[in-house]
């Protein structure tokens, strides 16, 4: 089996929560209006990893979620050229990793969360991912 990609996917916490997403158990990521966002979508595989990012309010790494579906059309725009995925929960993290310390941690500063900060689904890098991940005190389960 191939080895997942790791991707960073947005949701304002008053809109879509993390916790949401656990009581919803899948949900399908709709609504992304940006070419290189759904471009990243249409690379999802089912089995990718994705850390889970509260924007606006909180702007903090919260959980990974992971995808489930191969991409498709966004339901949600029919007749459009619009990609979207369903995710599931997977893990949420013992701490959230607040955007201040992402943006302080050098060896996160070319993290595209960063760097492409208006985008809302970018990938992420391997080491990016895990250190994410330590930093949120988590482990992937085995």
């Amino acid at each position: 089996m191939a080895k997942p990609q790791y991707w960073l996917i947005k949701s304002e916490p008053s809109v879509y929560p993390y916790t949401q997403l656990e009581k919803d158990g899948k949900t399908e990521w709709t609504g992304v209006r940006n070419y290189e966002a759904r471009n990243n979508l249409r690379a999802m595989k089912p089995g990718d990893l994705c850390l889970y990012y509260h924007s606006n309010e909180g702007k903090a790494v919260v959980a990974v979620a992971k995808v489930l579906t191969p991409p498709g059309p966004d339901s949600t725009a029919p007749d459009e050229d619009w990609a979207a995925v369903h995710v599931g929960p997977f893990l949420p993290l013992k701490q959230p990793v607040e955007l201040a310390t992402i943006k302080d941690t050098e060896a996160l500063k070319d993290m595209q969360l960063i760097t492409r900060s208006r985008i809302s689904v970018v990938p992420v890098t391997a080491p990016h991912f895990k250190l994410i991940l330590k930093m949120g005190k988590t482990a992937l389960p085995k």
